[in-house]
């Protein structure tokens, strides 16, 4: 949620600032709204002022032997006034919550405006593979090799899903165990959150009430309370831990990663691109959270993003670090980095993960904050980044190392997991 005082003070330059991601933002309703709730607030304490004021008059009067029935008839015209006050002020605060709740996040000064277009390319690992012979797709490979059974799990529930089997499960699983290990060893606390939230943890997340439609419901009941879905991302439970508490700033960093699966409701369209495992309903993430100080926010972002690499770099898998602009970062971010892996045989990149920094933005909406060594309260931050997602992995992992025979060669860190050193 954006601070509400950087509107009042310089609503142009958030104006401008929303406007590099293409939100055309009307501030002059939020800042009315503002003004509305305070004028509310202000004549509401006068009204009580005035109230407390005539019932300090009461004893006197009545020791004085007057009549006090007019008196307590202005009391009552008070308190009903102040009644409706109460219930206006009510009215005005929730829209102008819902308000401030839909505005996405302010983006960092140095991110470029526009869409994909302005994504920028920071650094390129390792060489494309080259090959001598024709090479196979991820759904060849894995159906030829039976690490995958695409029609089965189609069977069982429909596009957009798929069954691992055989080593193709242990494969996946190796790969998760990577993932696990390597962050354990990097002194980051495992969690394994529910995979079932209440809408407080998508509201705090920034993904609720805007995007509610892209999530799957477990219930339908009508009320805040009744609304539970299943988490599209371990972030979304991550940086809700410590919604409404006050940690001590000698408690950050908090630095925390998670394995979920991940439940998505759009799994995309039926293009060649988009085949087998890229993109589907359900699919295994292991994210990382940090909830730091703005201080050390930078510096957490930097360290999340070299993780990630070095899980790619790990597998020995050709990849590109891309800065995005403004308008691809999600409405949540400040800024994000993307690590885009080389799918051979679609002669693309694909994200397999996104590095950001939600700055205070998060923060705020899930009231998470920090009492610093002078006793001041402030906001944290939060960051996140998937280390990594193995749905676009996997398809990367047995492409870019295929073998003429049909074979794919394990990479190093997977083989003491895996057992083998081949897939055949």
């Amino acid at each position: 949620m954006i601070d509400i005082n950087l509107i009042r003070n310089d609503a142009e330059a958030v104006s401008a600032a929303l406007a590099k991601r293409g939100c055309d933002a009307d501030l002059g309703e939020i800042l009315g709204l503002d003004a509305k709730r305070r004028d509310i607030i202000g004549r509401t304490e006068a009204l009580k002022a005035e109230k407390n004021k005539v019932s300090a008059d009461i004893p006197k009067l009545k020791k004085a032997g007057e009549n006090v029935e007019p008196i307590f008839a202005k009391m009552r015209a008070l308190g009903d006034e102040i009644s409706a006050n109460d219930e206006l002020l009510k009215q005005t605060e929730n829209t102008l919550n819902t308000a401030l709740l839909c505005l996405p996040n302010i983006p960092d000064p140095d991110v470029d405006a526009g869409g994909k277009e302005n994504n920028k390319v920071v650094k390129v690992w390792g060489k494309k593979p080259e090959f001598d012979f024709p090479i196979k797709n991820h759904v060849e490979l894995c159906e030829s090799l039976k690490l995958i059974d695409y029609e089965r799990g189609v069977k069982l529930a429909g596009n957009g899903s798929w069954l691992y089997t055989g080593k193709g499960a242990l494969l996946e699983w190796a790969l998760l165990n990577y993932f696990i290990s390597t962050h354990t060893e990097d002194g980051y606390t495992f969690v394994l959150p529910p995979h079932m939230l209440n809408y407080e943890c998508g509201l705090g997340a920034g993904q609720f009430p805007k995007f509610e439609e892209d999530v799957y419901r477990v219930e339908t009941v009508e009320g805040a309370a009744a609304r539970r879905f299943m988490l599209p991302t371990a972030e979304t439970a991550l940086v809700n831990l410590y919604r409404g508490e006050i940690l001590g700033e000698n408690e950050l960093p908090k630095k925390l990663f998670a394995y979920t699966p991940c439940y998505r409701k759009e799994a995309g369209s039926y293009r060649a691109e988009e085949r087998g495992m890229i993109r589907g309903h359900q699919f295994n993430k292991v994210e990382m959270v940090q909830v730091t100080t703005p201080d050390n926010s930078k510096a957490a972002f930097e360290e999340l993003v070299n993780k990630a690499c070095a899980l790619v770099e790990g597998l020995g898998l050709h990849y590109r670090l891309s800065k995005l602009a403004a308008g691809d970062c999600s409405a949540s971010m400040a800024r994000t980095y993307d690590i885009e892996i080389w799918i051979p045989s679609m002669g693309i990149y694909k994200e397999v993960s996104s590095v950001s920094n939600a700055n205070d933005y998060q923060a705020r909406r899930n009231m998470t904050r920090y009492r610093g060594a002078d006793g001041k309260i402030g906001y944290v931050h939060t960051l996140n980044g998937s280390g990594l997602a193995t749905s676009r992995i996997l398809p990367a992992l047995v492409e870019q190392n295929q073998n003429s025979d049909g074979s794919v060669n394990v990479p190093e860190v997977l083989r003491g997991f895996l057992g083998v050193d081949r897939l055949v």
